[in-house]
Formats: C-alpha cells, sequence, structure tokens
C-alpha cells in the first residue's frame, strides 16, 4: 500500500505534520497561528479521549462545571505568582464594540483566576468539603515557539480538575489519586509515561509542587501531556477560600488541580503511527473495524448483504463499526482506512461466502486472517484486545530503551531520550546540565530511591536523581 512521502523514522517532525494533515485531524489554515479547526475525524477521536476523562472523573465524586471564557484583570491579579507565570501568554479584551472597558478582561489560560473567587462563595463550611469539579474548555497562551498541530497551540482543547480539601494530608490523598486517574487513562491509550516532580524553578505559577506526565515520542523528545499540581494553600490566602470548622474556628482550604490536553491526541499519533498513517487504539477510535467487500460482477448482492449482516451485529455488541460500500477499488479503500488507523479491517469477497468465512486485517500488522462466521464476533473483539496489548508493550519498549541512568555528563551526552544523573540539588547545576545536554530538566523521579553517587557539575554528594531530556 503507499505510504508517506516522509518516512518516520528519517524525518519524525515532517512525517508527523504529513500524517495530520492526510487524516483529516485539523486544518491549520485558519487565518490565526495556532487556531487550528478540527475536522470531522479529529474532533471524533478527541471526544473519544474526552469521554474516557468523563468517567474516570464520574467515579471518583467530581462534578462537572462550565466556567466563563473571560477573566476580570482584577481576578487574575490577585495571586502575584500566578500573574508572573503567565503574565506574558495572555490575550487581552480591551474593547467592547468601540467602547473601551472600564476594566480590561483576558482570555483564560487556565482557569485557576476565574473559579477561585467563587469558589470562596460555594466553600463555607467543613461540611462543603472536599469540592472535586472539573471543566474541559478551550484555554488560550499566546505561544511564540513554532506552532505544531495538538502539540504547540494558541487555542488548547483542555481537561482541568480542581478540587478544595480540609488539609494538606487530605489534598494530598487527591494527589494519589489524580495519578491512579492518570494512571487507567494513559493504560487505555497505550501511551507508557513517567512521573517526575518539577524542579522549584519550574514549577506551576503558584503551586507547592508540581508532577509533569511526560511520554517519550520516537524522535527522543519528551512531550509532556499533562501535570498535578499541589497549591497548599497558596491560591486559598489570595482567593479568600476558606470554612468553618467543626470547633467554629476557621481555616483555609487546601488545593489540587489536574490537567491535561489535546497533546494526548499528539502523543497517540506520534507514538503509535507508522508510514502508512495513525493506528489509534481501539478504546478511543472513532472506527474500530471497517468492513470492505471485495465485489466480483453478478456476485454483489449476496456480498454487500454479508458486510450488512456483520455490520449489524458488530453495532448491536457495540463495536464501532463502518460498512465502506463506496464505488471505489477495494486498493483505494484500504488506503484510506489504513491512513486513519481503523484498528481492524475486515474484507468479504465471494470466496469467502462459499466457504462461510470472512478475513480479518490488524492495521498494526497487516496479517490477514480467515475466520469462521460463526465465530466472528468473539474474534473481532479478541483481534483488538491483542491489537491494543502489542500498542502498549511497543510503546513500553520505546520508553524503557530510551532512559539512561548514568553517573557523568560524558556518558550522558553519548546517550537519547530520558537521561538520569545524580543532583546535589542546586539550580546552577541543574541548568548547566541542561545547557551541556541541549535539553530541558523534567524533575525528580516520583519513585526516587535514594542517590549516593556525586553531583555530575560540582562534586558535591547528590541529594537526589534528576531526569532530562529534550523536549516538544
Amino acid at each position: 500500500m503507499p505510504e508517506t512521502k516522509v518516512k518516520k523514522g528519517e524525518d519524525f517532525n515532517e512525517w508527523y505534520n504529513e500524517i495530520v494533515e492526510l487524516a483529516e485531524l485539523c486544518d491549520k489554515r485558519y487565518p490565526i497561528k495556532g487556531m487550528n479547526i478540527w475536522r470531522p475525524y479529529g474532533w471524533k477521536l478527541m471526544n473519544n479521549v474526552d469521554s474516557l476523562i468523563r468517567d474516570e472523573m464520574i467515579k471518583t465524586n467530581h462534578q462537572e462545571v462550565c466556567f466563563p471564557l473571560l477573566i476580570p484583570e482584577s481576578f487574575f491579579k490577585k495571586e502575584e505568582e500566578h500573574i508572573e507565570g503567565f503574565g506574558k501568554e495572555v490575550f487581552w479584551v480591551t474593547h467592547a464594540g468601540l467602547n473601551p472597558l472600564e476594566e480590561r478582561w483576558l482570555l483564560r489560560p487556565t482557569s485557576e483566576t476565574a473559579m477561585y473567587p467563587i469558589f470562596s462563595l460555594w466553600v463555607r463550611s467543613h461540611m462543603d468539603l472536599p469540592l472535586k469539579t472539573f471543566q474541559i474548555v478551550n484555554t488560550f497562551r499566546y505561544e511564540t515557539k513554532q506552532t505544531r498541530a495538538f502539540i504547540r497551540v494558541r487555542e488548547i482543547h483542555f481537561f482541568e480538575a480542581h478540587t478544595c480539601h480540609h488539609d494538606f494530608e487530605r489534598a494530598e490523598h487527591q494527589i494519589k489519586e489524580d495519578m491512579e486517574i492518570a494512571n487507567r487513562l494513559l493504560t487505555k491509550l497505550c501511551l507508557p509515561y513517567v512521573f517526575s516532580k518539577r524542579p522549584d524553578w519550574d514549577k506551576f505559577a503558584g503551586a507547592y509542587y508540581t508532577i509533569s506526565i511526560d511520554v517519550l515520542m520516537p524522535s527522543g523528545r519528551t512531550l509532556q501531556i499533562g501535570s498535578i499540581h499541589q497549591y497548599r494553600d497558596n491560591f486559598a490566602r489570595p482567593y479568600e477560600i476558606s470554612y468553618e470548622t467543626e470547633k467554629g474556628t476557621h481555616s483555609f482550604c487546601h488545593q489540587t488541580t489536574y490537567g491535561m490536553s489535546e497533546r494526548l491526541l499528539g502523543a497517540l499519533i506520534g507514538v503509535h503511527g507508522d508510514n502508512k498513517g495513525l493506528i489509534i487504539p481501539p478504546e478511543v477510535a472513532p472506527l474500530q473495524v471497517v468492513i470492505i467487500p471485495i465485489i466480483f460482477k453478478g456476485k454483489e448482492q449476496g456480498v454487500l448483504q454479508a458486510c450488512q449482516n456483520i455490520h449489524e451485529k458488530l453495532l448491536q455488541q457495540g463495536v464501532r463499526s463502518h460498512f465502506d460500500y463506496r464505488e471505489i477499488t477495494p486498493g483505494n479503500k484500504y488506503y484510506d482506512w489504513e491512513l486513519k488507523g481503523v484498528p481492524l479491517r475486515i474484507e468479504i469477497g465471494p470466496k469467502d461466502i462459499e466457504k462461510n468465512e470472512l478475513t480479518t486485517v490488524r492495521r498494526d500488522i497487516g496479517k490477514k486472517t480467515s475466520v469462521p462466521l460463526k465465530d466472528a464476533q468473539a474474534v473481532i473483539q479478541k483481534e483488538l484486545d491483542s491489537l491494543e496489548k502489542t500498542l502498549y508493550e511497543n510503546a513500553e519498549k520505546l520508553l524503557k530503551d530510551n532512559i539512561h541512568t548514568v553517573s557523568t555528563i560524558e556518558e550522558a551526552k553519548k546517550k537519547t531520550g530520558i537521561i538520569t544523573l545524580p543532583w546535589c540539588g542546586h539550580k546552577d547545576c541543574a541548568l548547566e546540565i541542561e545547557n551541556v545536554l541541549e535539553g530541558n530538566t523534567l524533575g525528580e523521579p516520583i519513585e526516587n530511591a535514594g542517590c549516593t553517587g556525586q553531583c555530575p557539575v560540582c562534586g558535591l554528594p547528590a541529594k537526589t536523581w534528576m531526569r532530562y531530556a529534550k523536549s516538544y
């Protein structure tokens, strides 16, 4: 079958751009750079990911809200560190028609400053806690680097969970729950990842600490697809989010957030795709099975009826099936659906009908298998499960083969992917390693074991391990 002009292993970035366009996920021709149009197939894929997120939120007793897009400047200014973190990235609204606004508004870069003045009205008593909310909305940041679909954009499809708790310990419990949610979600997306505690100089603005969620792309660069933040009472104090305790005293809430963006799609495309196009995990594939009739003159009706029958049975089973009866060649159909990453193809021709069989073709390995019609539904589900397992195993191997723990900068320079080095705890040493490796500091591994080595920069005893990588 035809392949992409640019090969994934030769120029990953150009291959990625080509796949996004050919698979009709989005259209980048909107006249504002970094604000792309979601095309139907891409939007369906994003909605399927959103559905998994919503399911996780419902299971963990989060309530969905939807806050306004615009934030008054006075709300935004209440948390100084947050202002410093986002001040250069916000879009400002200064006029309503021809009339200057008395107070400027901004398009939300994230929603803390929109939500928290209202949280102070919602939370009054210890009986109001925990408050667990989430929303799936668009956020806006003035990205100055080169934009790339789903990876670096100015209008961002964004999931964010915001919670309020009685104290630090219960907020810490929420952080653990968020990590469990992320693990369940990313397993369904077949995306192995690493949790890292960001260094203090690169944590989320206003946070006590930040945990990043990073996926390794085949280019050797990491892509941060989400983050979890422990705020303590850093936002509760300026926004006056407090509650009356059982003893009648007042205490400030401790807060957390957990966010992920459309970068999840960027990771799906980059990690799983090949030179024929996308390979989409069955959990989120807009179409899980496509049925293609192999037509011979005079035998059309029997083939089409057999295709329709299996299509209806699959729909009844809850499989997202599509019967492609377009009057084009089977080869052209194969190309279209391989490009769009449909996990499983079914072919039915006159010979299959004579044998009471159909043929299955998995998108990842391309192997054709003859299946008796009576076993078709069970085999199809088994094939989808097997493809999902294979996608995860391949991505896990990519990650594990490219995490390297070394003790010297000389060793680190010979490696690609995620490099783990001893660290003394001083910012200047980490920045020096960033400079030498031409990468970024990801953070300390969450599962950090004691490090007995020496900092490769200053030679002082290491306090911990630190991860570095080139990142998108």
